[in-house]
């Protein structure tokens, strides 16, 4: 059985029927995109439980095996062989397992959004494109599929809808990968809303008002035919 990792819990009111799980970035921990929990929701949005999990400590082969919370190993800077892939596996079954507890604590999965920035952003899209969980949305920033070609290959279009975005001056993850990303997503048909921005490596304030803009739209119509 998968460890449950540890997590850090925001409750945005009493007894959450939505949860929204954030995969942190490389180096990062749970608490990083905490603190932006008041400019993701709308005074009407129903109660969430943001669920911001810390990613495992492990060595980091670019970093020179420095040990960081990572969600998979970084092998390569090329992008077709940037990601261990075994590392990229164990990280969808920990979310499966972070899923599964939320689904026990009485939310189900069509009332659970999967976020992530960069690796944690890498492991939401694998997640997506692996699994036959029917999740409410997914959240991808400033990231990319590993093992883009392989996956998008072998993969059923899913119908969970997508946020996307990327800085168009991002020096970590190039925009060219997000972008191809994206065109490669979209040619199986699945519904994405696909944002750019004037940024690099990070979050703007006008993406975090198109997220929560788009995360209400989700909840809005989930609560509409519940």
């Amino acid at each position: 059985m998968t460890q449950l990792l540890e997590t850090h819990i925001v409750e945005t009111g009493a007894s959450p029927q939505w949860a929204v799980i954030w995969l942190h970035g490389l180096g990062a921990d749970g608490f990083d995109f905490a603190p932006l929990v008041p400019e993701l929701v709308n005074p009407d949005t129903p109660a969430i439980r943001f669920v911001f999990p810390h990613a495992p400590v492990r060595p980091v082969t670019i970093n020179n095996g420095y040990r960081m919370r990572a969600w998979y190993d970084i092998t390569d800077m090329d992008f077709a062989n940037r990601a261990d892939l075994t590392g990229v596996g164990e990280s969808i079954e920990q979310v499966e397992a972070l899923i599964a507890a939320q689904i026990a604590s009485g939310i189900p999965a069509s009332n659970i959004v999967l976020a992530g920035f960069s690796q944690g952003g890498a492991i939401a899209l694998s997640f997506l494109m692996k699994s036959s969980t029917e999740l409410a949305g997914v959240i991808a920033l400033s990231t990319y599929l590993p093992d883009l070609t392989n996956v998008v290959a072998i993969a059923k279009p899913s119908s969970v809808p997508v946020f996307m975005a990327h800085g168009t001056m991002d020096p970590v993850v190039p925009f060219a990968a997000g972008e191809a990303t994206y065109k490669a997503m979209s040619a199986l048909g699945m519904d994405i809303a696909w944002r750019t921005y004037p940024m690099q490596h990070q979050v703007a304030m006008e993406e975090i008002v198109a997220i929560r803009i788009w995360l209400g739209d989700i909840l809005t119509k989930k609560r509409a035919i519940v």
